[in-house]
Order: C-alpha cells, then structure tokens, then sequence
C-alpha cells in the first residue's frame, strides 16, 4: 500500500507539473509552483480521507466520519491564503504560492494527525522539490518562454509622437538601440492615455528574460527620441 500512495503523490506531482507549464506558457497568474503544490496536497488528503475511513470505521459505528474536522480545517485554511493574495499594478495577481504553500500546510497537518506520518513526510520533501528545484529546472530545459519575466512600463512621450514606432523598436529585441546584445522583449499589454499637460502615457507590460536586469531594459527605453520619462517596475 506504501508503494501505491507514492506513486499516486507523484503522479498528481507530474500532472501538477503539466498543468503549471501550460498556465505559465499563456502568461497567467496560476504558475508551476502553485499547481504543483495544490495536485499533490489535494492528492495527499484525498488518501488520507478513504484510509482514514477504514483504519477507524468499526461495526458499532460504520457510519462515522473522522474528517468531519479536517473538512472545517481545509475550507477555514483559504481565508488565510486568501489574505497573502495581492492584485498589483496592471492586474498582476501575487502571493498565490505562498497562499498554496498555506493550504497545503494545513493538509500535512492533517495527515500527520490521522497517523499517516509517512505519507505527510514524503509530501513535505515533494514541496520542497516542487517550489525550489523543478521550476528552475523546468525554465533551463523547457521552452525559451518559461524562462521570461513580466515587467511593467510607463512610458511618458512627446505629444504627437508616431507611438506604433516606438512600439516596433521595443518589440524588435533592441535592434537599432544596442549592437552588442539582442533584447528578446515581447509586449503583452498596452494602455494609452493623454495627460493633461498635452504629452501621451503607455502602460505597457512586456515578457523580457529573467537573466536581463531591469536597470537594462529601463536605459533600453530611455535612450529613444521623444521619450520624455520612463518607470520600471519588475513582478
């Protein structure tokens, strides 16, 4: 039964996995790290709600459920996570992992009061793995997209300034504004609005690489005409 319960841990592991990569290759909040974490706690509690059923149901009293408590921890738990949810700038969602980490606290927790101190141990190294090891892993050896960070841009212009062009030179990787390195900057949103002094504001929130720093991309946009102001800020 012990090989069975590992192997059904790891498999909602690997499926976790799958899902994480397919919502982060589409740029949404919902990553590897918090799908990996909610597959394998939900997994760890369904285990233990069938099994706890058989290890303290009796004849006397068949009708019995032990995870009566356990059900009130796990749905009291996501008002906790719910608080380490934050909606930044641009609708940028952040804390889901810790909130996920949260949750998957309180089903450890669990396991390790119904006895299955095993299967809670092993949950506990698959964390581990799954937030700090297999994300890196993942970005080195999987597509070049897994491996960018959002990044958010306002950009302040002279007014009646030609904004498709200045929008062409971000997205052609630097080209013309650097001819030592090539910038693989991708724009995913944009908002333009004029100020009351007359010039023009673009919010723009760009999918740039990780290993390129954010003073880059700040002095990238600053040295294009008509640029009157930038301001960066890395999610």
């Amino acid at each position: 039964m012990g090989l069975e319960v590992l192997m059904k841990l790891s498999i909602a592991l690997l499926f976790g996995l799958l899902i994480g990569i397919d919502r982060q290759l589409k740029h949404k909040p919902l990553g590897l790290k918090t799908t990996m974490i909610i597959c394998v706690a939900s997994c760890l509690l369904t285990i233990v709600s069938i099994e706890s059923f058989f290890k303290y149901s009796s004849p006397l009293y068949n009708n019995m459920d032990p995870m009566r408590l356990a059900a009130q921890i796990v749905s009291g738990v996501g008002f906790l996570g719910a608080g380490v949810i934050l909606r930044r700038t641009n609708d940028v969602i952040s804390g889901l992992t810790s909130a996920a980490m949260i949750w998957a606290a309180s089903g450890i927790g669990i396991a390790v009061g119904a006895g299955f101190y095993f299967e809670a141990s092993y949950v506990v190294f698959l964390l581990i793995v799954a937030v700090n090891f297999i994300p890196s892993f993942v970005k080195w050896a999987g597509p070049g997209s897994l491996s960018k960070r959002d990044v958010a841009l306002k950009i302040v212009v002279e007014p009646n300034y030609r904004m498709t062009e200045l929008l062409k030179i971000i997205e052609s990787k630097g080209q013309g504004l650097s001819k030592q390195k090539n910038y693989d900057i991708q724009i995913r949103h944009i908002k333009i609005k004029d100020l009351d002094n007359g010039n023009q504001q673009i919010d723009l929130t760009i999918s740039a690489p990780e290993k390129q720093y954010t003073t880059e991309i700040y002095y990238l946009i600053k040295k294009i005409d008509h640029v009157l102001t930038v301001d960066v800020e890395h999610l």
